[in-house]
């Protein structure tokens, strides 16, 4: 009873230390996602309205192409590095993609339609894939709409940043 008394602070500590070892390890083994880094094969990007999505961009072969201001289409070849793929594959993963539905629109909605911007977005791994169409003016929970308009902001970000260096002398 004596030693408890005397040792009661470093007992807390290492208790205190020992507990937060262990929830860090399950947050961080909660947040890395059900597929690794190295298992991410391609992403593939496009956006729209009406039934052809005329913009698109993949990623393992880097065909990029999209109507300028003037509806004129251009293409261009626009390479992803290493670190970009992993970019898209960790943000992808915070923003849970596979909680995600794959389509995202107004229940009733016509995915077609000429007046509504759509994204598609197909992440390409080993063993599965996961495609996600979004409809801009989904207003039905906004937590999901949310989440699915920080990966499209984050892939075409990746996109234009590329595509900068690619322009760069």
């Amino acid at each position: 009873m004596n030693f408890i008394k005397k040792n009661i602070s470093l007992i807390a500590t290492v208790a205190v230390i020992l507990i937060a070892g262990v929830g860090g390890y399950y947050l961080i083994n909660l947040k890395r996602g059900p597929y690794a880094a190295s298992t991410f094969i391609s992403v593939s990007y496009k956006w729209g309205v009406g039934d052809t999505l005329a913009n698109s961009y993949h990623s393992a072969t880097g065909d990029y192409q999209y109507l300028d201001n003037r509806d004129q289409l251009v293409k261009k070849v626009v390479k992803l590095r290493s670190n970009n793929i992993i970019f898209i594959h960790s943000k992808a993963n915070e923003l849970d993609i596979w909680s995600l539905p794959d389509v995202i629109a107004n229940k009733n909605e016509d995915l077609n339609s000429k007046k509504v911007l759509r994204y598609e977005m197909v992440f390409n791994y080993e063993k599965k894939t996961k495609k996600i169409v979004l409809m801009t003016d989904y207003d039905e929970d906004i937590a999901v709409a949310d989440r699915a308009d920080q990966l499209q902001k984050i892939i075409k970000q990746t996109i234009d940043e590329v595509e900068d260096r690619y322009a760069k002398p």
